[in-house]
């Protein structure tokens, strides 16, 4: 099977071959998952990077607190108070970082604006998974806001990674990107609809 360098209408992926190691799930998930966050971008969609900056910030401020236990002046009994203050911020930091992982980002692999010059209020959320021991890859695209007027219903499919990567782990993109662009005109399409 050839690799077909064509996007499907949009910007042409890189003539360069991108490949995986079929044996590593995790490999395959990444370059598709690169390859969509492309293919969104391609039609129109800016990454909205508010949501990790903040994880990024609170983050920062863990690496802080964490610094400011180890270095605090003083020895054991006299800096007791702050340890404790630090530990009990330490866990709390922490539990709001997992909290944001497990509510808001769940399989995202990508949050966008909408598209400029659109009527659409809402970006997107395009998340995706690959079970570990199967080969069907799922992506699905939903609304950044779910509770906006201007939302539509989730879309979504399940294909097996075998129908897009060579014997070699090359990725045929042009399917790929094919694919991908079918189901964000679904979800546009059913927007229009409503």
């Amino acid at each position: 099977m050839a690799t077909d360098g064509g996007g499907g209408g949009g910007a042409a992926p890189s003539p360069t071959a991108k490949k995986a190691n079929l044996l590593d799930a995790y490999s395959i998930k990444h370059l598709l998952d690169e390859t969509v966050s492309e293919v969104a971008k391609s039609k129109g969609y800016a990454e909205d990077a508010r949501l990790s900056n903040r994880r990024l910030a609170v983050g920062a401020a863990v690496i802080a607190v964490a610094l400011l236990a180890q270095f605090y002046p003083g020895k054991f009994p006299e800096n007791r108070d702050v340890l404790l203050a630090c530990i009990a911020l330490y866990a709390a930091l922490n539990v709001a970082l997992q909290i944001v992982t497990y509510t808001k980002e769940k399989n995202a692999i990508l949050f966008t604006y909408p598209p400029a010059g659109s009527f659409n209020r809402t970006g997107l959320v395009i998340s995706s998974k690959l079970p570990r021991l199967s080969d069907m890859y799922t992506l699905t695209i939903a609304s950044a806001d779910p509770q906006s007027k201007s939302s539509s219903e989730p879309v979504h499919f399940s294909k097996s990674v075998t129908k897009w990567f060579t014997e070699d782990g090359v990725l045929v993109e042009g399917l790929f990107w094919k694919d991908v662009e079918k189901l964000i005109d679904d979800y546009n399409s059913d927007h229009r609809s409503k």
